[in-house]
């Protein structure tokens, strides 16, 4: 089994340690390859393992945002937060489910510093691949009946995870027809995507262990508005890395200028232009491979229209949205609720 990185020794679990808890789903993770690899697939599961960046000293691993929440969520309900590792092991497989296709859909040759899959392996066993972490996801959750939840929990929190895939789905499907049209999408239909493409997907697993942890539906809910705020403000400051971000930050260049991508400072610069700005940006849009000075012609007009300010604003106010929301459960551990917000304030720099 390939060794982890970063587990702390005597860590103290009562102060829910972030690095044990990533630790804890990073074991499931691997325990999973481990009980379904067998020699003549080994192969896929070294696809796998890289993707993630298991087994690679010099990867830069994801945040493990996801199952972050998730376990924090259960923990600010439940003192056995153990039980809980399955569904998170399942939300961060399912994850990357996506970014695997995103990939290939996207033509994104780089994640995290590192050749994508589709890049490194073809098409068709990134495919494969991105299936086969879609399918154990759901394998993940089969654990959830034998930590003792009942059928009725765990039917309902696979039910929750089916539909957040679907709205994924969907939300990628907007997102690819509005790059293959010359003209840009509104504001408002691109809150539709991000949505259902990003807020969805926080929503549903930090919904899931809520489910798995209490039977109080409105605390359910509280926690289903506080995963899709967060959702929204995660990928709008996502946004801003994208144009305005480090590389060093973000594992990869800030170009999406350069690579054609409608993002929220992007349509909102394209409604508020001026002509001649306006033409600056379809000119942009429409140039394969822009030189540097058309790149920053295009920057230049963000900059005018006050797209930045205003991406940097939504991302704020919805980072206060979720921020309100957790702030309103009377959770039986409040250092799990804590936990949420250094998260919270960490990942969203707006």
């Amino acid at each position: 089994m390939t060794e982890l990185r970063g587990t702390p020794s005597g860590a103290n679990l009562l102060e829910l340690d972030l690095d044990v808890l990533i630790a804890a789903t990073d074991k499931a993770i691997l325990a999973l390859f481990a009980e379904w690899e067998e020699p003549i697939t080994a192969n896929m599961y070294d696809q796998i393992r890289y993707h993630m960046g298991y087994g690679d000293p010099t990867a830069r691993l994801g945040k493990r945002m996801r199952p972050l929440l998730g376990l924090l969520t259960y923990a600010s309900l439940s003192s056995d937060w153990e039980r809980a590792i399955p569904g998170a092991a399942a939300v961060e497989l399912g994850h990357n489910f996506s970014l695997v296709h995103d990939d290939i859909e996207d033509s994104d040759a780089e994640r995290r510093g590192r050749p994508t899959l589709w890049v490194r392996e073809g098409i068709p066993h990134a495919i494969n691949t991105g299936d086969a972490l879609f399918t154990i996801s759901r394998v993940a959750t089969h654990r959830l009946s034998a930590l003792g939840f009942s059928d009725a929990k765990v039917i309902r929190m696979m039910k929750i995870y089916d539909e957040t895939c679907l709205r994924l789905c969907e939300g990628q499907f907007i997102d690819i027809a509005a790059s293959q049209k010359n003209e840009m999408q509104s504001v408002e239909h691109y809150f539709e995507m991000i949505g259902r493409k990003t807020a969805a997907l926080i929503s549903g697993g930090v919904e899931s262990a809520a489910v798995l942890a209490t039977d109080d539906n409105e605390v359910i809910a509280r926690f289903r508005s506080f995963g899709w705020a967060l959702g929204l403000a995660f990928q709008i400051n996502d946004d801003l890395l994208g144009i305005w971000g480090s590389e060093a930050a973000t594992g990869k260049e800030p170009s999406d200028l350069a690579r054609h991508k409608k993002t929220l400072p992007v349509l909102y610069a394209a409604e508020h232009a001026n002509t001649e700005d306006r033409a600056t940006l379809d000119r942009l849009f429409s140039t394969p491979n822009p030189d540097a000075a058309l790149v920053a012609a295009g920057l230049a007009v963000l900059e005018r229209t006050g797209a930045e300010a205003y991406t940097r604003e939504q991302a704020a106010i919805w980072r206060e949205r979720a921020l309100k929301e957790i702030h309103s459960v009377k959770a039986m551990n409040p250092r799990a609720i804590e936990r949420l917000e250094e998260i919270l304030t960490r990942v969203i720099s707006a």
